[in-house]
């Protein structure tokens, strides 16, 4: 039995954990765990890509994929240090105005050479997608000046803090101009072209991906010499594939399953904290009871999160105070959770006109998520005690990501994952007026005042000062309950012992080149 788990940030910081060094190599697996191939990795993920045009969504269960096809300028490494990607240099040369150095030796899977016309051509394109220009709306398109084939100049609108380490989000992964415009409105789906170690070679969807490795990739790192993807739903299916050897490692670990992988001598438990939150959001701008801040105060007060912490994911993660973790800079100490209180909730709701309920509100959760399933089974039943009839909506990944996204939910069930660290990333995408739908703010809140402050806080470059602004922004959407906070977020994966250089990343898609089996 292996358990490696890691509770404090600190040994988050200092690289989650290395399978390295508690597989074969050091004689502590069990017996008969030589793997079928060890060419090939075998990974088990709850969800189907939405598609690999990275400028088309930012979803976790693409970006787990997109990581090993695409590269960025600066990499985030797993302790969260930003070093050399594709850019080997940088350096501010005028006010908000940087220069990067990018390497000589880069070619993209079609052979095209990588060159700063290709980063133009990326950040552009990325400044004009509605799913994801939030993550590099301070990059002004204006200053992006190509000075020759390896160098470029990217400036800001203004002063922005966290500029270099949202360059490198996964989403802001460098295209190749000639792939994405040659295969047109194909781009993502049968066409997928990057510089990263490994190259796209078919998606069944629904069923498999596959990526095999990039011969002519600048870094030259030994590791497996393919994977593949396998979207399996069911968690308990999941761990079935994982126990039989058929699967090398397995995503998101069922709470409920963890000991089963523990208890197992050729398998190794991962359970890292991330940089998560998990929440029930509100849909504030459809015609319902909803738009009332009392009955949102209501719904709030009937949810009995630390209940649902310990029955549904077995004690892992802890209640929330607010729409961002501790580990994320920003966060505001002095908010306290919301107490689970049914006679308080009763009497809110009453006091905002309904004192019996009589009404329905529609609830979408994923199915890729049983968490998620069995939450909005508990929700339905604590909203029953108000009066309020739920209607749980069970929905395929990418088709409950579209309908949330136009405002079809009422409530739905998801999370986000603040990947930069900084509480721009954890706040701007999610509550500014200017993000609506697809780009993060799936509860359609808008409030002036948390408007102007996100603003304030994203273009001040005094540190102090921007804390100010993010606690004051957590009081006002604490009021306002555009959200019911479940729970904080953790990385559980489930590894067969013949897998070697396996790490979680923070984020919760992990690099997979250096990762390679017995």
């Amino acid at each position: 039995m292996k358990n490696r788990k890691t509770r404090g940030f600190l040994l988050l910081l200092t690289g989650a954990l290395f399978l390295g060094a508690c597989g074969t190599g050091d004689g502590d697996s069990a017996s008969g765990s030589s793997s079928p191939d060890p060419n090939v990795l075998v990974v088990a993920t709850g969800a189907d890509p939405v598609t690999l045009d990275i400028h088309q969504t930012n979803d976790q269960a693409t970006s787990r994929v997109a990581r090993q096809i695409y590269e960025t300028l600066i990499k985030q490494t797993n302790d969260l240090e930003l070093v050399p990607g594709l850019a080997t240099d940088w350096e501010e040369v005028e006010e908000n105005i940087y220069e990067f150095i990018l390497r000589e030796d880069v070619v993209f899977h079609n052979g095209e050479p990588l060159t700063a016309s290709d980063v133009a051509y990326t950040l552009h394109r990325a400044t004009e997608s509605p799913s994801i220009s939030h993550i590099i709306g301070s990059v002004d398109p204006e200053t992006i000046e190509v000075i020759d084939d390896h160098t470029i100049r990217i400036g800001t609108h203004d002063s922005f803090g966290p500029f270099l380490t949202h360059l490198a989000h996964p989403a802001v992964g460098i295209l190749s101009e000639v792939a994405v415009e040659e295969a047109g409105e194909d781009y993502g789906i049968n066409s997928v072209v990057g510089t990263g170690p490994f190259e796209f070679t078919e998606w069944v969807t629904g069923s498999q991906l596959t990526l095999e490795r990039f011969s002519d990739h600048w870094d030259d790192v030994d590791g497996v010499e393919r994977i593949e993807f396998r979207t399996i739903t069911d968690s308990s299916v999941r761990l079935i594939e994982l126990e039989s050897g058929t699967v090398d490692i397995a995503y998101d670990i069922s709470p409920s399953d963890n000991s089963t992988v523990e208890e197992n001598d050729d398998l190794t438990l991962l359970n890292t904290e991330n940089l998560g939150t998990e929440y029930l959001g509100f849909n504030l701008q459809n015609d319902t009871p909803l738009q009332e801040v009392g009955v949102r105060e209501a719904i709030a007060h009937a949810i009995d999160v630390e209940s649902i912490i310990e029955t549904v994911h077995m004690g892992i993660g802890t209640p929330m105070s607010g729409p961002i973790n501790e580990l994320v800079f920003g966060f505001n100490g002095d908010l306290e959770a919301t107490p689970y209180d049914m006679d308080l909730a009763k009497e809110l709701l009453a006091d905002a006109g309904y004192p019996d309920g009589g009404f329905s509100l529609s609830l979408y959760v994923g199915d890729n998520n049983q968490e998620r399933i069995r939450v909005s089974q508990i929700v339905s039943e604590a909203l029953a005690e108000l009066g309020i009839t739920v209607e749980v909506h069970q929905m395929e990944w990418g088709a409950f990501l579209d309908a949330t996204a136009l405002g079809e939910a009422d409530m739905f069930l998801l999370g986000w994952t603040t990947i930069t660290t900084d509480a721009d990333y954890g706040l701007h995408p999610l509550f500014h007026s200017s993000n609506f739908g697809e780009s993060g703010n799936r509860s359609f809140y808008h409030n002036e005042e948390v408007d102007e402050l996100l603003e304030a806080a994203r273009y001040t470059s005094e540190q102090g000062e921007r804390e100010v602004y993010y606690h004051t922004v957590q009081e006002i959407i604490n009021s306002d309950v555009p959200w019911v906070y479940l729970q904080t977020r953790e990385n559980v994966s489930g590894v067969r012992n013949w897998v070697q250089g396996f790490e979680h990343h923070p984020t919760g898609s992990y690099f997979l080149n250096v990762v390679s089996k017995n």
